[in-house]
C-alpha cells in the first residue's frame, strides 16, 4: 500500500488511475483489526493503487471529503469518485470486498 505523502500527491492520484484510499490512523485500534487481510484485499483487487491516508496529517483532506470516521475508503477512477465506504464502524474483509464491486458496476 502506498502513504500519501503530501495533498499534490492526492491530488495528482485522484484525477489519473483507479485509486482506492483508505483513510486510518495508527492509535486507530478498528484500523488495525483490517491490517492483515489488506494485502489479501490489494492482491484481489491489483488494477486499484491503494492509498493509505493518515488521518491526522491529512485532517484538512478528510474535512474536505467529509471522512469523519475511520477507518473509511474511497475510491477514484480518473478524478471521477466512484464511491465511499465511509463510517466511524470497525469494518470485516467481506464488508470492503462488498464495496469494492460496488465500485465495478
Amino acid at each position: 500500500m502506498i502513504k500519501l505523502e503530501s495533498m499534490e500527491q492526492f491530488n495528482e492520484m485522484r484525477s489519473s488511475g483507479k485509486h482506492i484510499f483508505m483513510f486510518s490512523a495508527d492509535w486507530c485500534p478498528d484500523c488495525r483489526v483490517i491490517d492483515p487481510v489488506l494485502p489479501e484485499i490489494e492482491a484481489k483487487y491489483s488494477d486499484y493503487n491503494f492509498v493509505y491516508v493518515d488521518r491526522d496529517q491529512f485532517i484538512d483532506l478528510c474535512i474536505e471529503l467529509d471522512v469523519f470516521g475511520i477507518p473509511s475508503f474511497i475510491g477514484f477512477r480518473d478524478g471521477q469518485e466512484l464511491g465511499r465506504f465511509v463510517s466511524k464502524d470497525r469494518k470485516t474483509q467481506e464488508e470492503i470486498v462488498n464495496f469494492i464491486q460496488t465500485l465495478e458496476n
